[in-house]
């Protein structure tokens, strides 16, 4: 299948300042892709970029195999076929819902506007609404006629600006799960960008992890999560903590905690005198790794605890003197200073060299 989007090495700067650096991505038709970093990382000017906002310096944008910008040429937004939803909505306050939705279809026949409409509706859950003003409307349900708006038109490509950022958390998770539902009804190819590693992975296919304007990774929230490429996708993704450990061979590495069979280290691959026996690495442990197991030989002092309804995370203190976190059944509800046995069940091995920042 043919890319719906690409870029191509794409760079923009500031005037000496680079936000992006040749970044690159693809996206597919009906695929819907997530840009997720910290603040400041490049993401929401890569979508800029991608709608015509922003010009680049390099590289290429190209929309169904047609470039819309390079260093010379930008194809101005409103020829790009572009849909867009912002962070706050920008919704029409004198308008109904319907009168929203029906904004961007002047170029359609009567009859087919109010089909579209009535479509879109029933499709985001507002059809006993669509003769209600924005103020009347919830948050979410706002939420809903914004991205009902943008898909309207039938636009090639969808970009979605931190649009839950005005929401409540709980709300947030909901309505995410909803707009990938709504998106993939319309066999829409979207592209979300969010700090929120819930949001990306409850809506994306893809996520690329961005980091000084560059994407670290682009790949399934599995592989970000299990498969991390580099240290900065496994701090930033979950949570969890490095301890040392050293290698046994090209298949295991011990730690304090035991032995670990997987792939390791990363840079394995590229340098195999690293797999010899006793290379120092840092091995990436998961909350979910540690099992709390009163029968266990090996105990750990509770330091600190995170009460979080069905479970307690448990920030443990090692007898080796490390930290380590555990995600415990909330019904083991134990004291801070108390000790608790723990072993080791992890069955992704994610290690880094200990020389390789």
């Amino acid at each position: 299948m043919n890319a719906l989007l690409e870029l191509k090495n794409i760079q923009h700067a500031y005037g000496k300042q680079v936000v992006v650096n040749e970044l690159s991505l693809t996206l597919k038709k009906g695929q819907i892709g997530c840009l997720l970093g910290p603040s400041g990382c490049g993401k929401t000017t890569v979508l800029r970029c991608i709608a015509g906002f922003e010009p680049i310096s390099a590289g290429e944008i190209l929309l169904n195999g047609v470039v819309v910008s390079n260093a010379n040429f930008c194809l101005p937004p409103e020829q790009r076929h572009i849909g867009m939803v912002f962070q706050d909505y920008a919704l029409f306050p004198h308008l109904t819902v319907a009168a929203n939705i029906n904004f961007g279809l002047h170029r359609m026949q009567k009859t087919e506007r109010a089909s579209r409409v009535a479509e879109l509706l029933q499709t985001v859950g507002l059809a006993d609404a669509s003769s209600r003003y924005p103020h009347e409307l919830s948050g979410g349900q706002q939420q809903r006629v914004a991205l009902a708006r943008a898909l309207a038109p039938r636009p090639d490509l969808l970009l979605l600006d931190e649009p839950f950022s005005n929401l409540d958390v709980s709300l947030r998770e909901r309505l995410s799960l909803e707009i990938r539902d709504i998106l993939k009804s319309q066999n829409a190819t979207a592209i979300l960008v969010t700090h929120d590693q819930d949001e990306a992975f409850a809506i994306a296919d893809e996520i690329g992890v961005m980091h000084r304007g560059e994407i670290q990774q682009w790949d399934t929230a599995y592989n970000l999560y299990h498969k991390p490429a580099n240290r900065f996708v496994a701090n930033f993704i979950g949570q969890g903590v490095f301890l040392s450990g050293k290698v046994l061979d090209s298949r295991h590495v011990e730690i304090e905690l035991g032995v670990l069979t997987g792939d390791i280290p990363h840079q394995c691959t590229a340098d195999c005198h690293l797999c010899c026996e006793g290379y120092p690495v840092d091995v990436l442990i998961r909350p979910d790794d540690i099992v709390h197991d009163d029968a266990s030989p090996v105990q750990a002092a509770v330091v600190h605890k995170a009460f979080r309804g069905a479970d307690i995370l448990y920030t443990l203190r090692l007898p080796g003197g490390g930290t380590a976190l555990s995600l415990v059944p909330s019904h083991h509800n134990h004291a801070i200073g108390e000790k608790i046995g723990i072993r080791l069940e992890a069955d992704h091995v994610v290690a880094f060299s200990q020389s390789v920042p």
